[in-house]
């Protein structure tokens, strides 16, 4: 059995995720090759068909994440944008270029830019966002979501954003940051709210309602209208609280039901599956699940999560029927998930 079709929204907005500085790649596995010279570097395919290398800078083999084994390659390259080298700068340059075309090919409607684990120094952080935002407009057809923890780092990436009448996204609004508030008003901006209080994260259900109608009741009063806001109903591991699907779930449907189709629902899905093994096949069964209950929107990775393939999702296979009991509380502990993985039941 197939996903009713009739529940699906008309469209479902995807922010796409990937170009962070978080992202790794393992120094043993297939992406990071050596070349002839004896160096390390990221391989990858542009745009064009091109085999292409990203060479692995000395100052990254410093770093505790490259003696961990760990990449981070994005980190390298937002780096690389901010070099007086330029042929590094290029090669940063292309590297972002392509990853933000893969993302728009694979149906991205935003795409999703984070520096903050760029370095420890604010001043280059705010540099690499500002760069890396005007590297990704000269070859992106849709609009960047300019995402950070850090405000100051969210203004930086606002002043290098070139509208054309085509207003960005702020990741995120919250009240922990009133400063944002303003920001969003003064550059036209669209908005992922937040679905948190003063105080910090929901505990349950009734936790993202209360929160998620007082920023909302805020954004109105400055004159958003609801269709320029993406609501962030917050989704946690669902390996720390079997309860955590249910709670996001039942929140949704009755912010739906209170505000109608205007509002966006949804934002980081994939958090759901965070230490869990078979992430997809988990953040597959809960953007199917989220779909039932509302959500029209989300910060997704769209090179491996493809909706077509959640709509046509067998709903009556043994796999997604685990991953289905444990994202609605009834595997408490992940135990008959975690077990089916273990007996190969899952590939």
């Amino acid at each position: 059995m197939e996903t009713d079709l009739g529940k699906m929204p008309d469209k479902f907005i995807i922010v796409g995720e990937n170009i962070h500085a978080t992202r790794v790649f393992r120094a043993n596995g297939k992406r990071v090759v050596k070349t002839d010279e004896g160096s390390e570097a990221v391989t990858y395919i542009d745009r064009f068909g091109n085999p292409k290398l990203m060479g692995v800078p000395d100052w990254f083999k410093q770093t505790q994440s490259y003696k961990q084994g760990q990449i981070k390659h994005f980190l390298i390259a937002m780096t690389n944008l901010i070099s007086d080298d330029e042929a590094v700068v290029l090669e940063g340059e292309e590297y972002i270029q392509n990853a933000v075309y893969k993302q728009i090919k694979a149906g991205a409607d935003y795409i999703d830019i984070n520096v903050d684990e760029v370095h420890y120094d604010l001043e280059i952080q705010k540099k690499c966002m500002a760069r890396a935002i005007e590297v990704a407009q000269k070859v992106s057809s849709v609009p960047i979501s300019i995402d950070s923890s850090n405000s100051d780092i969210i203004e930086s990436g606002l002043k290098s954003y070139k509208s054309n009448g085509i207003p960005p996204l702020i990741n995120s609004v919250a009240f922990e940051r009133p400063e944002v508030f303003e920001m969003a008003l003064s550059y036209e901006a669209k908005i992922i709210a937040m679905a948190t209080s003063e105080t910090g994260m929901p505990e349950d259900e009734n936790d993202r309602i209360v929160n998620a109608k007082k920023i909302l009741e805020k954004l109105a009063e400055m004159r958003f209208s609801l269709d320029e806001i993406y609501l962030d109903a917050i989704v946690f591991p669902i390996s720390v609280n079997s309860q955590y699907g249910n709670h996001y779930f039942d929140a949704v449907r009755k912010i739906r039901e209170e505000y109608g189709s205007q509002l966006h629902i949804g934002m980081g899905l994939s958090n759901v599956s965070f230490g869990m093994p078979m992430r997809k096949l988990i953040n597959q069964a809960f953007i199917y699940l989220g779909l039932e209950s509302g959500i029209d929107a989300g910060l997704i990775e769209p090179l491996q999560i493809k909706l077509e393939e959640v709509y046509k999702i067998d709903t009556i296979s043994e796999k997604l029927g685990l991953a289905i009991d444990m994202l609605t509380g009834k595997d408490e502990f992940c135990v008959k998930y975690l077990q089916a993985y273990r007996d190969g039941k899952l590939q």
